[in-house]
This record gives structure tokens, C-alpha cells and sequence, in this order.
């Protein structure tokens, strides 16, 4: 997904892969676990969840520097072929995570094995497609910043720099600081398919302090309605892995599954017209919008469709997919400003796939429990619920767009965010509709013993990214006909709520 570079907030695959992946256990051992048999035998008792055996510390994933979030000059002549290479970086980091996480008898043996034979290739043929990328945007009339030859290297982590409590800090939306790591502290990749998630990534919401802000005080020139649009919990298994927005014409383009709701014709060859044909699973006819967000599953052993598959289980996305159980689509406005209408086609991300490696900058998801979400809002950890509550995830979009593009070169710069403190957009900004999303699931609290967590939950990612809870996102494209979204803006404006 692509990255916000709008600075908005302080606080708060992979064929090789199945053949081995690794496990981290508390005191820095690792445990090997067969992918197959841990993700896809489904009563395989004598695992107990995972076989372990004990071997030294490794390397735990692979960062590299996102190059897309840096390119802001690209020509429209030259996007597609610029998106495919960036979807190629994608793919070249996901076959390299995939030989990382399968060549632990080599590094065991050869100290320089993972420079001298994933890292030092990954590098040069980065280098290759970022220059073509510079071919690309030259030909088409663009500038090419010449730093971005330098993004071609990437570096490597150990278990200490991804686990949660290295991650505190940033996350969208009021400033919103997480809660305290929780005990133990598995170390390492974890999770069934060997890429999270890890004791460290839970936290017992009954223990995090209250960290939730008031929102900015509103004017007489607010905007106080809402707009509520109803288009289901995606029952109908509407999913694929690819990603329209960052990666259009490029199967697979997302190496995780999303789910999706209202048009129902989403996909990495879908164009503005065939949304327009799309049809919409929304009670509203007129809306043919595009709501899509990874899935979130539970690792209990269970199989799913997808467990071979590429962007499913191929790439250590594992575990049964969790439908929500509500999911509530809502736009709201601004507490300073009358809003304008969103512009047919729009297309907005929000939060960050890559922030294990990106940082918390651009995280902007937040996790909590029912019955505590006027209180609590986590980013880097996912909340364990007491019994009888339920897990809550929800999105804050950009509310602010730069009244001209409905995209931009690195699919962040045409929108912002409102100034948190007074609600304000940033100069040269309109206020539009704010859309808001609210995904409640059933989920049975995880346990977490000995520094081990069991029955994880997770959110679908870039196997490299170790389904951090910092990682979630939320994509939309606005789609409406019959006048919807003038409406929509009416009855923000005008202190109503409509649906």
C-alpha cells in the first residue's frame, strides 16, 4: 500500500516458503516449525500448535526503504509502467523473505550467507528496477530525484527491533499512545507460518491505561452531520490479493487478502468504467463506492481456501478468515468548516502496510475492545478482550483534499489530514466528508504463556512485515451516481443524520 507523506499526527511468498519457516521463543532460541504441517494439516495433535527444536538467534525479516512513498513527479503517461515496478520491489522483497526464511541450516553454517546470498542480490536487482522506474518517469516528460538510486539496499532485523514495544509511539488519529508490552515477550518471527504474530504484538486491554483524546472543539461553521452507508460485512467472500489503488494490472499485487464491500467488481484490472458497472452490495444503489481492508484470521491450526495459494498461505498469510461481525461505514465532518463534495473516483489509503520497516509515521489503524473504545485505542499491539467483549478495529480517513487530483504519484499527497488539535485543513486543502470505518469481530481471547501466544489473531500482510498490528490499513475509491455524493455533503453540512 502506498504511504502518507504528509506528516499528520505525534501520538499515539513466496513458493520457498514452504519448506521451512522459523519460530522465536523467548531468551532469544529459535523454533523451526514445517509450514505445511503447522498451517495446513488440520488434526495434526502431535504438533500441539508448533514442534520446536532450539537453535541460535537470527536474522527475523528484511527492510527496505519504500521507494514508492518517495516519488512524487511521476508523469500520468508513466504511472502504470511505474506501478508495475514498484509492484515488482513488492515481489522482489517477498521472494527474498521467502529464501531467508528457508535457508536457516545455511546461515547457521555460514555467518555470511545472508549478505552474500539474499541481501547482496535483493540489492542489485532493486537497483535495476529503480532505474528503470527513472527510465520510465525521464521518458514521460517527469524529474527523477537521483536519491532514489541510493533506496536499492536493503538491511536486516533481529527479533529485538520488530517486537512491539520497539515500535511505541506515532499512530494517527488524537495522538492515541499504546499500552504496555505484554509479559514475556516471544522473540523472533512466531506465528504458524513462521512471520508473526509474537506474545510482545498483545496487550491485556484491562491493563493499558486510558490513552483516548477529545477531538477538537466544534464551531458554528462546523459541520456536524453524519451519513450512514450500509454494505454489509462481505458475506458474500468477496476477496482477492490484489490492489487496484498502488498496483493496477498486477495479480497479486497486494500478497495478502482483503476483503470488500460495496462494488463488487474490484479487482487489479478494474478500471473507473467498470466500477461503474460494478454494482454494490451498499442498501444505497448509488453507492458504488470501493471499501476493501486485509482480513483479519485466526491462527488456531484451521485450513482455509487460500492456504496454497499465492497471497494466502504461500506467503505466510495462514489461519481461517474472520467475517466481521458488524462492519459500519460512516461519514462524518469537520468541526471547523463546511465540507465539498468528494470528487467521482477518488481514491484514498489509509495507514501503512510497511511501517515494521517504514516506522510508526503513517500507521492509522487502531484496535480495541467493545466497551472500551471511548477509553482505550491501541496501534502497535492487538488488544486481548475480556470475556463478552468483542474485538474492534477501525479507520479515520483523510478528511482533506487538495481540490484537483483524485490521485497522486505516491496515492497520499492529494489528501491530508485535519490538524488534530483545532480540526483545520492545511492551506490549500478543502474540507470533504470524513469517511470512518468500525469492523467488530468474535474472537476468542488469546493466551499468552511463557512468552508464547496461543490462538493469535492477525491482519493479512507482506509476509516481511511479521503482521504487525501497526500494518493494518484501509483502502477506498469513491464511486457514486444519482447525485450521492452532493447529498452526502448536504446533510453533513446541514447537522443531519442521514443514511
Amino acid at each position: 500500500m502506498g504511504r502518507n507523506t504528509r506528516k499528520r499526527r505525534t501520538p499515539l511468498a513466496v513458493k520457498a516458503m514452504a519448506a521451512t519457516a522459523a519460530l522465536a521463543l523467548g531468551g532469544g532460541g529459535l523454533v523451526w516449525a514445517n509450514f505445511y504441517a503447522s498451517a495446513h494439516e488440520p488434526d495434526h495433535r502431535s504438533w500441539g500448535g508448533n514442534e520446536t527444536k532450539a537453535a541460535p538467534a537470527r536474522v527475523a525479516t528484511l527492510s527496505c526503504p519504500d521507494v514508492g512513498q518517495r516519488l512524487t513527479d511521476v508523469p500520468d503517461a508513466a504511472r502504470r509502467g511505474v506501478a508495475a515496478e514498484l509492484a515488482a520491489l513488492d515481489r522482489q522483497i517477498t521472494e527474498a523473505y521467502a529464501r531467508l526464511a528457508s535457508t536457516r541450516d545455511a546461515q547457521a553454517k555460514d555467518p555470511g550467507f545472508v549478505q552474500n546470498a539474499i541481501v547482496g542480490p535483493l540489492k542489485e536487482k532493486r537497483g535495476a528496477t529503480i532505474d528503470r522506474i527513472r527510465i520510465d518517469v525521464q521518458r514521460a516528460g517527469g524529474s527523477f530525484d537521483t536519491a532514489l538510486s541510493g533506496l536499492a539496499a536493503c538491511t536486516t532485523r533481529d527479533a529485538d527491533q520488530t517486537t512491539a514495544g520497539g515500535q511505541q509511539g506515532g499512530g494517527r488519529q488524537g495522538g492515541q499512545q499504546n499500552g504496555g508490552q505484554q509479559g514475556g515477550g516471544q522473540q523472533g518471527n512466531g506465528g504458524q507460518a513462521g512471520n508473526g504474530p509474537v506474545a510482545a504484538d498483545f496487550v491485556d486491554i484491562t491493563k493499558v491505561a486510558p490513552n483516548v483524546q477529545g477531538k477538537p472543539r466544534a464551531t458554528r461553521n462546523g459541520s456536524t452531520g453524519t451519513f450512514t452507508t450500509r454494505c454489509g460485512v462481505n458475506a458474500n467472500k468477496n476477496h482477492n490479493t490484489d490492489n487496484v489503488i498502488v498496483a493496477p494490472g498486477v495479480a497479486n499485487g497486494a500478497h495478502h487478502l482483503h476483503d470488500y464491500v460495496g462494488n463488487q467488481k474490484v479487482n487489479a484490472f478494474a478500471g473507473n468504467q467498470t466500477f461503474l458497472r460494478g454494482g454494490t452490495s451498499c442498501r444505497n444503489r448509488g453507492d458504488l463506492s470501493s471499501y476493501y481492508w486485509p482480513v483479519v484470521r485466526v491462527q488456531d491450526g484451521t485450513r482455509d481456501f487460500d492456504q496454497n495459494a499465492d497471497g494466502g498461505g504461500k506467503e505466510g498469510n495462514v489461519g481461517r478468515v474472520l467475517t466481521p461481525a458488524q462492519a459500519e461505514i460512516r461519514y462524518v465532518g469537520s468541526p471547523v468548516s463546511k465540507v465539498v463534495a468528494m470528487p467521482q473516483f477518488l481514491r484514498i489509503i489509509t495507514g501503512d502496510a510497511k511501517t515494521t520497516t517504514n516506522g510508526l509515521a503513517n500507521a492509522n489503524a487502531h484496535w480495541s475492545c467493545t466497551g472500551f473504545e471511548t477509553k482505550v485505542q491501541l496501534t502497535a499491539q492487538y488488544p486481548i478482550c475480556p470475556q463478552g467483549s468483542k474485538v474492534v478495529r477501525s479507520f479515520a480517513f483523510q478528511s482533506c483534499w487538495d481540490g484537483q487530483n483524485t490521485d497522486s504519484a505516491n496515492h497520499r499527497a492529494h489528501v491530508a489530514f485535519a490538524d488534530p488539535a483545532s480540526g483545520a485543513c492545511p492551506a490549500g486543502f478543502k474540507a470533504i466528508p470524513q469517511l470512518t470505518m468500525r469492523l467488530v469481530y468474535d474472537i476468542t481471547p488469546p493466551a499468552v504463556q511463557n512468552g508464547q501466544v496461543k490462538n493469535a489473531y492477525a491482519v493479512d500482510g507482506f509476509p516481511e512485515q511479521l503482521h504487525k498490528p501497526a500494518t493494518d490499513h484501509d483502502d477506498f475509491i469513491s464511486v457514486t451516481r444519482d447525485g450521492l455524493a452532493g447529498r452526502i455533503a448536504d446533510c453533513v453540512n446541514r447537522g443531519r443524520n442521514c443514511s
